[in-house]
């Protein structure tokens, strides 16, 4: 690996915790219950995934693990994994499974390293996710998703997405001001289906949008292909 490669590894490893102070993690979830119908957009995502109870689903970027027990809630016979960076969230989460009584597994990871052998899951589902990352952290991680997944697998995200009109544009900066306008700069452009399809996958589809107090949540979908082109 080059020192340029090695360097950009690095930077891509820092994360900025959830509303980007460690002292406001604890508003989180009442946050995103309230301004971005939360319930509603993650209810269609998991909805949209078609999911099975021999499934094996990661949920990447799991934070405090609300998607991650609606699935095993919905699918109690799935295996589900939550996957974050932040270990403080992570333990938000179990305590969360503690309470619902529901068996879960969280681990601590990168998304552009993810800690799985290849072939692993039938389904990765992220919410809210993508825009905390770099352009390039984006892509590092569809071509992870596309390692993991099994062949024919499929990858489901639900993000911000390009505003419906103006009005949801300006609401959108409010989000951008705290997250930083690098990560977010492709969701509100609407390029994340082209980053997906870069980054592996096939047949990528925006399949519902709704508007929220902070901008558009846009809820895409992917393939992995049966068979992986040959690189030579």
């Amino acid at each position: 690996m080059s020192n340029r490669e090695d360097a950009s590894i690095r930077r891509e490893k820092t994360y900025i915790p959830a509303l980007r102070f460690d002292t406001l993690t604890a508003f989180y979830d009442p946050l995103i219950r309230w301004t971005l119908r939360e319930a509603t957009f993650k209810t269609r995502l998991i909805r949209q995934a078609h999911l099975e109870d021999r499934h094996r689903v990661l949920d990447l970027g799991c934070g405090t693990g609300t998607l991650t027990l609606m699935i095993k809630a919905a699918h109690p016979e799935a295996e589900v994994v939550g996957l974050d960076v932040d270990p403080k969230v992570l333990k938000r989460a179990e305590a969360k499974a503690k309470r619902q009584g529901l068996t879960i597994a969280l681990d601590q990871g990168w998304s552009i390293d993810l800690p799985y052998p290849d072939g692993t899951f039938d389904r990765v589902l992220s919410s809210l996710f993508f825009h905390h990352l770099t352009r390039e952290a984006k892509i590092r991680t569809f071509k992870e998703i596309v390692r993991v997944l099994k062949p024919g697998g499929e990858l489901h995200v639900a993000d911000f997405g390009k505003p419906q009109n103006i009005f949801l544009r300006v609401l959108f900066y409010a989000v951008q001001f705290l997250d930083g306008f690098e990560t977010t700069t492709d969701n509100v452009r609407g390029v994340l289906p082209t980053l997906i399809a870069g980054g592996g996958f096939e047949a990528v589809e925006r399949c519902d949008e709704m508007a929220t107090p902070l901008g558009t949540i846009a809820l895409y979908a992917a393939r992995r292909p049966e068979v992986m082109e040959p690189l030579c």
